[in-house]
């Protein structure tokens, strides 16, 4: 059994791959994981499909966008999220604040984000990330 990226746990396979497989995240937290975990694997399909359109992170040149998110994903190892918080806003808002440890160029690099997912048509999709 291999465990999953998200650091849930649980397994892959019974965690962040029916998403990876186009099952709909049932929350904004599991989109979260979901995504680091995409990250990880360098799905890039994935984290451009889960990112709200008017997102300032969405790039309308796909090409570029797939060659930054490849470029970020194979250059970087990911160690643990944390979870710090998860709070939803309303019935279509919810924020999730983690603790991403990676490790770039051999340094260790600790991001912290606060995220903000918003529901669209019933799914969740990642708007907007604060980081401290």
């Amino acid at each position: 059994m291999s465990l999953c990226f998200c650091h849930s746990n649980k397994s892959y396979e019974d965690c962040c791959r029916p998403y990876h497989l186009g099952k709909e995240a049932p929350t904004a937290l599991a989109l979260m994981r979901s995504r680091y975990s995409g990250y990880a694997l360098g799905l890039v399909q994935y984290i451009i499909d889960t990112t709200h359109p008017s997102s300032s992170l969405y790039i309308k040149n796909l090409n570029t966008w797939k060659r930054d998110i490849l470029k970020f994903s194979r250059e970087t190892k990911f160690c643990k999220l944390e979870i710090i918080d998860f709070e939803e806003v309303g019935p279509n808002r919810a924020t999730v604040t983690f603790h991403a440890y990676l490790e770039q160029q051999g340094k260790e690099v600790i991001l912290k984000e606060k995220s903000t997912f918003l529901k669209e048509s019933g799914r969740w999709l990642y708007y907007s990330g604060e980081f401290s």
